[in-house]
């Protein structure tokens, strides 16, 4: 069994209709529909990093969860990276030498 709970077609219902088929006077017995639903095990806590916790870094794995389901649904692969050259032949700007002003003849 994994620790991650896993919808099958029978749990497409609402959490509220799996708790009442399960317990159906739950509310005699605990305050709020989550509190019964975690006692029955029908949801869990997950222990994650403390980085999972910021809204950017989750963010970030839906975003690239989303951009890998779309190359596999539309069969796109990466873009190749670019040949890179040899030290040598690397393109890299030539630094300017800084701009001196002449100065202002005195009259």
């Amino acid at each position: 069994m994994t620790d991650t709970v896993t919808a099958t077609a029978s749990d497409r219902r609402s959490l509220r209709e799996q708790v009442e088929d399960l317990l159906p006077t739950w509310r005699s017995w605990y305050p709020s529909l989550f509190d019964a639903a975690a006692d029955l095990g029908l949801i869990r806590a997950r222990v994650c990093p403390p980085s999972a916790l910021m809204l950017a870094n989750r963010h970030a794995a839906v975003q690239s969860e989303a951009i890998q389901m779309f190359k596999e649904k539309w069969s796109v692969e990466d873009e190749p990276d670019e040949p890179t050259l040899p030290i040598r032949l690397q393109r890299h700007p030539t630094p300017r030498k800084p701009f001196k002003k002449k100065p202002k003849p005195s009259y």
